[in-house]
């Protein structure tokens, strides 16, 4: 998992500290939701509102994802491109913020699949 530009030991360690054994969860929706960054709609009645992360789940673990994104738009090609993808769509454009919060889940599944199967980034 430290083949992948832009992620250090020490993000990996908290990383794994948080999560645990990764062979325990089938698939990385079961982390992204772990971590509170699953999304959920504030409706009431008949009005329907926006939706956002439920924040539910594991804040360190959040803040950490968050840290470790930022560096990666800014050093990591691939992640870069996609959040300039994400922020500059014609269609559905996502806020900055909005776009590193769905990185943050990339970057969870891309670490969950790395680290259940032992191949390099």
């Amino acid at each position: 998992m430290l083949t992948v530009p832009g992620v250090a030991v020490v993000t990996l360690a908290g990383f794994l500290a948080e999560v645990g054994d990764l062979r325990g969860y089938e698939h990385g929706q079961q982390i992204i939701r772990l971590a509170g960054l699953n999304l959920k709609e504030n409706s009431s009645g008949k009005k329907k509102g926006k939706s956002s992360i439920t924040k539910r789940g594991r804040a360190r673990l959040r803040a950490l994802l968050f840290r470790a994104v930022m560096l990666m738009v800014a050093k990591n090609a691939e992640f870069k491109v996609l959040h300039q993808y994400f922020t500059k769509r014609s269609q559905n454009p996502l806020k900055k913020k909005q776009s590193i919060v769905a990185l943050c889940g990339k970057l969870i599944r891309v670490l969950h699949t790395l680290g259940t199967k032992q191949v390099r980034y």
